[in-house]
């Protein structure tokens, strides 16, 4: 049995809340926004403190860490655990306000600095598995900070329950903590050769007792349309508008399929995210979404054939469509190291949970980390309506995830 301390468990997490981490989509530095540093410096400080001694932030704001056997068995694996520090740029994450509800009722929860925010059982069914237990809410303008700030608190809390507890025998443990993972940057700076594990492990799920082992393959497209440019006093039969191509361009897309508003499950889509231009020339940048490769590029001929279709009805018009690699599925690493994923449902079951094997409708560090040698699936820490100013999470869930921690440095103790 492994007990968690759960009042320093839920301090921890509501003072990393409290320091402002957003990351900046349009920054190219790294990390694209400094105040992240501000976490990565307590966090390591934090290690120090606990007596991990080769605890380090390096110039990107990443952290790295290590936790050194305590088994007298060889050859033990060594595995990591990865939480990233930063906010999503959605929603302000600019003094935040966390508060404690001890002992839910159950009861909607009215946002005191904002009371047209309400979280309730109706909008957040998972609210009903904590009634009587402690969740953990923002104060109603901002978001919480719960992705990935819970992943982080619950991998802190578990380093300190193995060092207060040499009882528990595990291999040699590594700990990453990465910056701009909401801005798809979590990987670009890391030292994989500091990690040095052979599989890892994200902590950047959602309810207790899931576990992800898929994400999508992700890309991005770029359709760059070219019109025919003239001065508008004298345009009759000559000017060709790019930007009216586009919007023509973006009403040809579907409306019932094909989109993340009307798809679900392992259904891909198609998302225009951004229209730039003028009348000479306009860009429309596109995400393009599919747990296949086959599907992925489905969904590029597609779009590529529904542009092309319009803009030769724009006579001297042009276009070009260039597709980007984002990220892959993670499973096809994944299934390439069967026990990576098994030990890790392993451990959900010795926390007395129900396992829940769930495909990730996006992506995460996890998806880069697996190709780029170490094959990572996604735990769970409890975070609910991420993203948003309901964001919320149970205590009881973040233990549970410290708890599978434990357990799983455990079991590849056990194993080798």
């Amino acid at each position: 049995m492994v007990s968690i301390n759960k009042k320093e468990l839920t301090d921890r997490f509501m003072r990393y809340v409290q320091i402002d981490t957003q990351s900046d989509p349009n920054s190219i530095q790294h990390p694209t926004t400094e105040k992240q540093k501000n976490l990565s410096k307590l966090l390591q400080e934090e290690l120090v403190s606990m007596g991990v001694s080769d605890a380090e932030e390096d110039a990107f704001g990443y952290v790295y860490a290590s936790i050194s056997t305590n088994s007298d068995k060889k050859n033990i694996p060594i595995i990591c655990f990865c939480s990233h520090v930063d906010t999503a740029p959605d929603c302000s994450g600019y003094n935040v306000k966390p508060i404690l509800h001890e002992n839910y009722s159950g009861n909607d929860i009215v946002l005191p600095d904002d009371t047209t925010q309400v979280l309730s059982i109706t909008n957040s069914p998972y609210l009903q598995k904590h009634i009587g237990k402690n969740i953990i809410t923002a104060s109603g303008n901002t978001l919480l900070g719960a992705d990935d700030k819970s992943g982080v608190a619950v991998i802190m809390q578990a380093v300190r329950t193995m060092l207060q507890n040499p009882s528990i025998k595990h291999g040699d443990v590594k700990i990453v903590f990465t910056p701009d993972e909401e801005v798809g940057q979590g990987t670009a700076k890391i030292d994989m050769q500091k990690i040095g594990a052979s599989f890892g492990y994200t902590l950047d799920g959602g309810e207790a007792g899931s576990l992800e082992d898929e994400t999508f393959s992700a890309d991005a497209a770029t359709i760059t349309i070219h019109g025919v440019i003239a001065h508008p006093g004298y345009a009759k039969d000559t000017l060709v508008n790019a930007i009216k191509i586009a919007g023509d361009v973006l009403n040809a897309l579907p409306k019932n399929e094909w989109s993340p508003e009307t798809t679900e499950g392992r259904q891909g889509f198609v998302h225009p995210v951004a229209v730039n231009g003028i009348a000479e020339k306009s860009t429309i940048q596109f995400i393009v979404r599919d747990f296949t490769l086959e599907g992925l590029l489905a969904h590029h001929e597609r779009l590529k054939k529904i542009a092309q279709e319009v803009v030769a009805s724009y006579p001297g018009a042009s276009m070009e469509y260039v597709a980007q690699e984002q990220y892959r599925n993670m499973k096809e690493v994944l299934d390439q190291y069967p026990a990576v994923a098994a030990n890790a449902a392993e451990a959900i079951k010795r926390a007395g949970l129900d396992l829940k094997k769930e495909s990730i409708r996006g992506g995460t560090d996890g998806s880069r980390l697996s190709y780029m040698g170490l094959p990572c699936p996604n735990i769970f820490t409890g975070m609910q309506n991420i993203h948003s100013k309901l964001e919320w999470i149970g205590v009881e869930d973040m233990a549970k995830a410290t708890e599978t921690i434990v357990h799983l440095c455990q079991i590849w103790e056990e194993q080798a």
